[in-house]
């Protein structure tokens, strides 16, 4: 199952017997143009117990306002010794308003799933407190200027020639060359295992 799989983009890495995608109806963003096989609505899982083998909940968590009720219902719907893959934002502005809820850390992370019958087998966090401080910066310019500014090719070889290039390679060099720090990170990215069954 494809957990908040919008448009599907991550479709043709799994090979699977069945690739089931699965939305919310909301006013975050249009679903036009997305293949979305089910939708629920947004506390129950139309599925049987221990149907499927694997989740994947990629840049979702952050819209699900009732959280801890939704891992429970992925766990649920989820066979025991079956995996599901997670990631979520920790630092990232506000979008697909109004639907953007929470920023989660590590540790809340991890307790929602440990309640819901998961054991975490690997947990990663994405970016380093100097690539975060990079990401952003441009991430505001992109915010700004770039997107408004799309059908102008020249200013948007413009932006990546003299704004995103030289800000990475900044980042790339100031994260060797400066003491490690990863308390500031950009991203959540969890493997976990079903390990347990949690009573309704």
């Amino acid at each position: 199952m494809d957990f908040g799989c919008g448009s599907k983009p991550y479709r043709e890495l799994f090979f699977v017997d069945k690739y089931v995608g699965v939305d919310i109806e909301n006013e975050g963003h249009s679903h036009k143009d997305e293949k979305i096989d089910v939708y629920y609505n947004g506390v129950t899982l139309p599925f049987a117990d221990q149907e499927f083998d694997s989740v994947l909940c990629s840049e979702v968590l952050e819209h699900v306002f009732n959280i801890e009720e939704i891992v429970k219902e992925l766990s649920r719907v989820m066979k025991t010794d079956g995996h599901i893959l997670i990631t979520c934002p920790f630092v990232w502005n506000e979008h697909e308003a109004p639907n953007d809820f929470a920023r989660y850390t590590r540790f809340a992370l991890e307790s929602i799933l440990k309640k819901a019958g998961f054991s975490i087998i690997v947990f990663n966090k994405s970016g380093n407190f100097i690539e975060t401080i990079i990401q952003l910066w441009l991430l505001y310019w992109y915010t700004q200027f770039h997107r408004k500014c799309k059908n102008y090719r020249l200013i948007r070889w413009f932006f990546k020639g003299f704004l995103v290039l030289p800000s990475n390679v900044a980042g790339i060099v100031l994260s060797r060359v400066l003491p490690f720090n990863n308390s500031l990170y950009l991203n959540n990215v969890i493997l976990a295992k079903k390990a347990v069954s949690i009573e309704k």
